[in-house]
């Protein structure tokens, strides 16, 4: 899955414990009601955020995730997370420092003047 939107928030890197590490991402998506989605990259993911700043449009490739969780009382609940894999600039090259090739224009056709009404027309509609 995929969310694209411009960029509302990078936090700094959280040392969860000894092992665990994460970093979360605010992506505001551009719509007529816009959604402000909170992603979180973990371990070496979090080093993908280092070149992203606040307002540049992103598009990142994300994973759903979910977990149960039984409290001391014996009730079960449910958590989901949003885990982000992938981060990449919309509009921009691909490659960093690698300009983008024009595009070329669009060749203009003169009319066509040898038409012939009595040639079967071909097309299926």
């Amino acid at each position: 899955m995929e969310v694209t939107g411009k960029i509302k928030v990078v936090n700094p890197e959280q040392q969860v414990s000894a092992s665990f590490k994460k970093r979360e991402l605010v992506v505001t998506t551009e719509e007529q009601y816009p959604q402000h989605i909170l992603i979180e990259f973990t371990q070496d993911k979090c080093d993908l955020l280092s070149n992203y700043s606040v307002g540049e449009p992103v598009k990142v490739s994300i994973n759903l995730r979910g977990r149960e969780w039984v409290n001391p009382q014996g009730e079960t609940r449910y958590f989901n997370s949003i885990q982000g894999w992938r981060i990449e600039k919309v509009g921009a090259p691909t490659q960093p420092g690698v300009p983008t090739p024009p595009v070329p224009a669009a060749q203009a056709f003169p009319p066509a003047t040898n038409l012939n009404e009595e040639e079967p027309d071909d097309l299926p509609f």
